[in-house]
């Protein structure tokens, strides 16, 4: 990295009030943890509460994943690299107001440890809601990157200073608020994981909600008869060619109905908007 702050910014380490004990690797802690080992991708997460992530990474597709090597996630304390006896990772802000910021040195030097060796194309990002919002395209872009590293806040937020020198993007999962960056850290790390190679049935990913631009139609199992409700016939065709075409007519109808802003930039062909022009009269809003 050239001895400058990740991310190619030309600022010095004292403009961030960086002075004190160089830095040392924070203790990386692996979710889940039966063996070392080297994941097809990599996800480091920079966070304050580690044991957070414990339930959620550690069950179901992602403990799957990391089993089976197609993904690592390991999480950096970095208030480890606080300097005082407290550990302290945050201050009062300058100009006064209510609520505690995060200190930039505390984790820029945290960062520069663990990724100071890694190639300056690794996406670092700061999970914050001035960011872009995350989205299924986003989830796809990041599932080509084979390390990621992510951000969590906390409290008023970091001082401004930690976008000006490691920060290469930032993302937000919705307009609200959350009390820290871990739940949406868990929400990027499961959407992208569940879409590299191995993890789940490449055809079942494909008719998905937002896969096609559209959400997903409805679907039904045994029994037959439940609740005085029937399955629709066509399903029990065998029919295929007409099933995925009754199946895409019902994914437009459940988009018309729920998500009609998805339709703007849906790839629809000429049979899709015919239906849908049907379909508009009978739609409530």
């Amino acid at each position: 990295m050239g001895g400058c702050p990740l991310g190619g910014r030309e600022a010095s380490r004292s403009d961030a009030g960086g002075e004190g004990a160089p830095p040392t690797a924070p203790t990386p802690e692996r979710v889940p943890a039966p063996h070392p080992h080297t994941g097809q991708m990599r996800w480091d997460i920079f966070t304050l509460f580690p044991g957070m992530f414990a339930g959620p990474l550690s069950e179901s597709i992602i403990k799957r994943a990391t089993e089976r090597a197609l993904i690592e996630v390991v999480l950096h304390n970095w208030r480890e690299q606080a300097t005082d006896r407290h550990r302290t990772v945050d201050d009062t802000p300058y100009g006064g107001g209510a609520g505690m910021v995060l200190q930039a040195p505390p984790l820029v030097q945290a960062v520069e440890a663990v990724l100071g060796d890694a190639p300056d194309d690794v996406p670092i990002i700061l999970l914050s809601p001035t960011g872009r919002r995350f989205s299924q395209t986003i989830a796809e872009e990041l599932g080509r990157q084979p390390r990621v590293a992510l951000i969590c806040g906390h409290y008023e937020g970091f001082d401004e200073r930690v976008r000006g020198l490691i920060v290469t993007d930032e993302l937000s999962i919705g307009d609200y608020v959350l009390t820290g960056g871990e739940l949406a850290a868990m929400v990027i790390v499961d959407a992208v994981t569940r879409l590299l190679p191995g993890v789940i049935d490449a055809a079942s990913l494909g008719e998905e909600s937002h896969t096609s631009g559209l959400l997903e139609g409805p679907h039904y199992t045994r029994p037959l008869e439940f609740g005085g409700l029937g399955v629709p016939p066509i399903l029990l065709s065998g029919h295929h060619a007409n099933i995925a075409r009754w199946r895409r007519r019902e994914a437009l109808r459940r988009t018309l109905r729920h998500r009609p802003d998805l339709l703007d930039t849906a790839p629809l062909t000429a049979e899709d908007r015919r239906w849908l022009e049907e379909l508009r009269p009978r739609t409530p809003p």
